[in-house]
């Protein structure tokens, strides 16, 4: 399974209960560390932003699930698997066409208000509006996130409270 939706909506959050209750994490974000680290670089956002957008334009918007592939088909073997940051279309077929219906997307899904009001009181990387605005659509435009999002298996509506998106996770395990 892979938790997708815009940025702010509680992914992060799902994952996390999804680990607490024995999912194994796959991040596609590990892909782009791994390669900083190949190359030596410092780790920040500038050459993470970089290295992100060489391994795409190389390999294709599929690379990040390309390349996670053998340690999801490892992970499978041993039990539940939620993948985090799947955002690409490309990168959903991958998936899919690996794991066939063993394979399922969970959207979590906030409106873009209740989101920029969680970006801006966040601790780490908060956002101003502009900033969220600016995110949402290169995510949209350039990372083409509506894809998976729009071919969900299951949405999870996080407008409430932290205990009311587990409770709702609860439900869906």
């Amino acid at each position: 399974m892979a938790v997708v939706g815009m940025c702010g909506s509680g992914k992060s959050e799902a994952v996390r209960f999804f680990t607490k209750h024995g999912y194994k994490r796959v991040y596609f974000g590990d892909v782009v560390m791994n390669e900083i680290r190949r190359l030596g670089l410092e780790v920040n956002e500038r050459n993470e932003k970089a290295v992100r957008e060489n391994l795409r334009n190389e390999y294709g918007m599929g690379v990040m699930a390309m390349k996670s592939l053998p340690t999801i088909e490892i992970l499978h073997t041993q039990g539940n698997v939620v993948i985090e940051s799947l955002y690409s279309w490309e990168e959903f077929k991958i998936v899919k066409d690996k794991f066939g219906d063993a394979f399922s997307l969970l959207t979590i899904y906030t409106t873009k208000s209740l989101r920029y009001q969680r970006l801006a009181k966040r601790s780490q990387r908060p956002l101003t509006p502009d900033e969220a605005i600016s995110r949402d659509i290169n995510e949209i435009e350039k990372l083409d996130k509506g894809g998976p999002i729009a071919f969900t298996d299951h949405l999870v509506v996080n407008d409430g409270t932290l205990e009311g998106l587990y409770k709702q996770l609860e439900k869906f395990l």
